[in-house]
């Protein structure tokens, strides 16, 4: 049986918190790729979604994470995707995320979706339908720059937010 997972805009201080615990612990603590924060310019741009896990002892659980940001008009990014460890088996959050991720930028505009993936997650994206366009190194491991396909993502009718409406 299926989590009930549900892959969504982050809307509350709360969730953001929470989101931003994950990435730590993921690209942090986990990985190592930074050090006590993986925050970067692009998070004051960025629209953050989260994967949220419904009927957890807690209550609302985030388990996924990934944000999105307009680099320049039409030219979308995705990064920081992240799925809590005892998550990641079927690859559910993960394929959620990137869905809710590149539909949503491609109904708010978007021409081109791009992402730097990590090498290991390379045959899973491209199995979510992206295409490797070259080899990059990112913090001293080695990443692919990605490109999806956005005939396989429809845009979404999710209402962009406001400027200003930032839960940061």
């Amino acid at each position: 049986m299926t989590a009930p997972y549900s892959f969504e805009l982050v809307q509350s201080r709360e969730t953001y918190l929470a989101y931003l615990r994950l990435r730590r612990a993921i690209f942090c603590d986990e990985q190592g790729l930074f050090k006590g924060s993986d925050e970067d310019e692009w998070d004051a741009a960025a629209f953050p979604i989260a994967a949220v896990l419904s009927g957890a002892p807690e209550g609302e659980e985030v388990v996924g994470t990934v944000r999105i940001y307009e680099a320049e008009p039409g030219l979308w990014y995705g990064g920081r995707l992240g799925v809590a460890r005892g998550h990641r088996k079927q690859g559910v959050v993960g394929r959620g995320l990137v869905r809710k991720a590149v539909t949503t930028a491609h109904g708010w505009g978007c021409h081109r979706f791009l992402a730097l993936v990590q090498l290991a997650n390379v045959p899973f994206f491209e199995s979510i339908h992206w295409r490797s366009l070259e080899e990059r190194s990112y913090r001293d491991h080695p990443h692919h720059l990605m490109q999806a396909d956005l005939d396989s993502y429809p845009p979404s009718a999710e209402p962009r937010p406001q400027p200003g409406s930032r839960l940061r």
